[in-house]
């Protein structure tokens, strides 16, 4: 019978660290949490004005900055899950509103007044102009909120006959995002004409053209 070689003993500080860990692991996500509302709401009162410190976003969530950078390396990351937070709750938004239509017109419609009602608030224009001004110039910026928005249209634009509806979608994407951002720093309300034209633009883009004309 040959002698078993007895099985090494955990290390304190790993037993340690791991029960540190797993019992504040469930907070983590509470703290993510006070830190991007914490963080967009800083935003928006400083506007465009002057970008806001780390010590205001930690002072507003009633954390740490030991909390903060437990959870993002920067204020650049912070502003960066911010933009992509809002911009899953506007896709989730839209996914919404077009779910009510049964027609890819109705579709297209539902969307473009989605993406254009950001600017129909004050305090939602305000919020999302103060993001969009702090994320420009990241590489996690505007540019890559757009994709996750465009998607929703890549099978209504199927629908209406388009022969590339992941680069008309795309393209759909810059100039109605475009649009959005123009009301913005105009800090002007989008018209029903102004949205419908828009509508009409998009819906003129894709549908199939008579190769005569």
């Amino acid at each position: 019978m040959e002698p078993t070689t007895p099985e090494p003993r955990e290390d304190v500080a790993e037993r340690i660290a791991r029960r540190t860990l797993a019992s504040r692991a469930p907070d983590y996500p509470g703290e993510v949490r006070r830190l991007l509302d914490a963080g967009r709401e800083v935003i928006r009162r400083c506007g465009t004005e002057a970008r806001p410190r780390v010590a205001d976003i930690v002072a507003a969530a009633g954390l740490s900055n030991d909390a903060f950078y437990r959870h993002f390396t920067s204020k650049d990351a912070l502003v960066a899950a911010i933009l992509e937070d809002g911009t899953e709750r506007l896709r989730s938004y839209l996914d919404h509103q077009m779910a009510k239509e049964v027609t890819p017109e109705g579709k297209l419609r539902r969307w473009v007044e989605g993406v254009l009602s950001q600017a129909a608030d004050d305090d939602v224009a305000a919020t999302t102009l103060a993001v969009l001004w702090n994320a420009d110039g990241l590489a996690d910026g505007p540019a890559a909120a757009r994709a996750p928005l465009a998607t929703l249209l890549h099978q209504p634009f199927a629908a209406l006959g388009s022969v590339n509806p992941e680069l008309d979608a795309s393209l759909a994407g810059h100039c109605v995002i475009g649009a959005l951002s123009d009301f913005l720093w105009q800090r002007s309300r989008p018209t029903r004409e102004e949205i419908e034209h828009v509508v009409a633009f998009c819906l003129a883009a894709v549908r199939p053209r008579n190769p005569r004309q």
